[in-house]
Formats: C-alpha cells, structure tokens, sequence
C-alpha cells in the first residue's frame, strides 16, 4: 500500500519507514507536523496515513483534527491514528462520521509488529482497527450502563472483538467457537443493547463505540 506518515518523534517515525519498506509497502512522505501531512495528503493521495494525535506546534491535538479533516475531504483514503494513552474523546472524535478504513492504535501496539501491520491492512481494506486497550477500557467505564450489565460474559467478550474491528469469522477463532455461535452473541448483543442490525461489520464496530460513548 502507498503511506504517508506523521510523527514528530524522528526515531519512531523513521522506524516506521523502515518497517513498512521492509515490508513492501511505499512510504510517499514521512513529516514531523499536521500542516506538512495535509499538504502531503493534497498531493500524493495515499491509501492510508498513520498520524500521531499530539504534533507541534501545540502538541495538543493537531494530528487528530488533521485526520478527522482527511476523513472529510477524502473518505476513500484511511486512516490510522496513533496515541501514547487512550484518550476517550479523541477516540470518539474519530470515529463520529464512520468506522470504515479507520483506526485508533496505542503507540505500544507498534512494537507488536504483526497486529500492527494486521491493522493497517485491514484499514486498508476498508475496515476498522480499534486497539484492545482502548476497547477494555471503553468496556470498564461503561459498566454502570444498565444494558451493557445484560450482557453475559461470553457476550461481552464477543463484543470486546467486534469493537476491536474482526470479522465474525476472526471472532470465532481468537475465542475459539464455531461462525453460528458467534452469529448467536451477535444478536442477542444487538438485541440487548437496542442497536440495529448492520450488513458491514464495520459500521456494526461504529454502532458499539457509539453506545460504548453514550
């Protein structure tokens, strides 16, 4: 895939480049701030940008509004975000309009390099990559939400894999049950949490942050 990265730490950004052309992937830009990436984005149009939220020159949140921008502009072009802690609002921002070719990834999950490169293949492909730290704590600070307690705990481990952006067939073997099963949770999940029923599993991880987030 074609890549522009965003990162103002210079030896994690050229880690990244490197890893990625290990890889076979092209790296088309690697900058240090929110202005250059935009910049890079109007004029190489890549397949997916992987940003930090805090650049310079505030080190606030400009590689988030600079992703949530790309995501206005062009919708076609994922994208993946980077973040040192979960950040709840930040994650929230993000995913508002949509959960296809998104994600939000704790820098640690960098190290892990195949989950990594899992992930940015399946934003690629035009999924989502939520990182399961950030679904667990989603989960945790949620729990006084009166359906969510509905929930058996077999559920709420098929919904911690659905949030985390896996297919239902990828469900099924990272809990080691069979595709009916999985279906089965599903539904009673949707069913529990008042949610309606999605064709695209993506939009189906969208509705879960959404009500994870109210």
């Amino acid at each position: 895939m074609r890549v522009i990265l965003a990162e103002d730490s210079t030896l994690l950004r050229e880690g990244l480049v490197r890893l990625l052309a290990e890889e076979g992937h092209e790296v088309l830009a690697a900058v240090g701030d929110a202005g250059a990436l935009l910049r890079e984005v109007e004029a190489h149009a890549p397949d997916v940008v992987v940003t930090d939220i805090r650049m310079p020159p505030d080190h606030t949140d400009e590689g988030l509004r600079a992703a949530v921008r790309i995501r206005e502009l062009r919708p076609e072009i994922g994208v993946v975000v980077l973040s040192q802690y979960v950040e709840r609002n930040y994650a929230a921002q993000l995913l508002t309009s949509s959960a296809e070719r998104v994600g939000y990834l704790l820098k640690d999950r960098v190290a892990q390099v195949e989950e990594f490169l899992d992930a940015l293949e399946r934003v690629h492909a035009g999924g989502a990559a939520i990182d399961p730290e950030v679904v667990r704590q989603l989960l945790i600070r949620t729990t006084h939400v009166d359906p969510l307690t509905r929930l058996t705990p077999r559920e709420r481990t098929v919904l911690e894999a659905l949030a985390e952006g896996h297919t239902n067939a990828a469900i099924g073997e990272k809990l080691h049950i069979s595709l009916s099963a999985v279906e089965k949770n599903l539904n009673a999940i949707f069913d529990k949490l008042g949610l309606h029923r999605t064709t695209g599993y993506s939009r189906r991880v969208l509705a879960v942050l959404r009500y994870l987030e109210s």
